[in-house]
C-alpha cells in the first residue's frame, strides 16, 4: 500500500539534490534510483536542465521570508509542473497516485515530485518546516520532519558547532 509517495521522501530528495546539485545526467539518474525512484529510461541533458530549473524555483520557496510568499512560490511550481492526479501501477509496485502524465521524462517527473511533495510536506507538517541551517556560514537546506517541528540545524555537527560558539561567547 502506498500512502503518500509525494511526502517526506520527495522533499528530502529535493533537499539532497539542491544541496549537492547533480553534475551530469548519469549522476542525476543514480541519485534518483538511490532514493527509490523507478526510472523509465536514461536521464538526458534536458532532464538535468529541467531539474536545475526546478531546484532554482524550489530554493526560492525555501528562502521565502513568510508563509504567503512561500505558498505563492510553491503554487507557481505546482502550476508549472503538476497535472491532475492519476492512478498507476507502474513497475508492479501497487496502485498509487501520480501527479503527472504517464511516461514523462525524468526532468518532468522530478519537477512534479518536488512541487507536490513540497506542498504536501508544508501543509501536512507546517509552513515553517523547510529551511536552511541556522549556522550562518552553512547553507544546507533541510526538511524538518521531527515530531516537535523545532529543528534548526542540518546536522548534529552544525548543532554542536553552534553550541560551542554560544558557550565560548558567554565565557569570554
Amino acid at each position: 500500500m502506498h500512502l503518500n509517495p509525494y511526502g517526506e521522501d520527495a522533499v528530502n530528495l529535493a533537499a539532497d539534490l539542491a544541496n549537492r546539485r547533480p553534475a551530469n545526467p548519469a549522476e542525476l539518474a543514480d541519485r534518483c534510483r538511490a532514493a527509490g525512484l523507478l526510472l523509465d529510461g536514461p536521464a538526458t541533458p534536458d532532464d538535468l536542465d529541467r531539474v536545475h530549473t526546478a531546484l532554482d524555483a524550489w530554493e526560492k520557496a525555501v528562502d521565502a521570508t513568510d508563509e504567503r510568499e512561500r505558498a505563492d512560490l510553491v503554487n507557481r511550481m505546482l502550476a508549472a509542473s503538476a497535472a491532475y492526479p492519476r492512478l498507476t501501477d507502474h513497475g508492479g509496485t501497487g496502485w498509487h497516485l501520480h501527479y503527472r502524465e504517464e511516461r514523462q521524462p525524468l526532468g518532468v517527473l522530478l519537477s512534479a515530485l518536488i512541487s507536490v511533495g513540497t506542498a504536501l510536506h508544508l501543509v501536512g507538517r507546517g509552513m515553517h518546516r523547510l529551511r536552511r541551517c541556522a549556522v550562518t556560514e552553512c547553507t544546507v537546506i533541510f526538511a524538518d520532519t521531527t515530531r516537535t517541528g523545532r529543528r534548526r540545524y542540518c546536522s548534529q555537527r552544525c548543532s554542536n558547532r553552534d553550541a560551542v560558539r554560544r558557550h565560548r561567547a558567554r565565557t569570554t
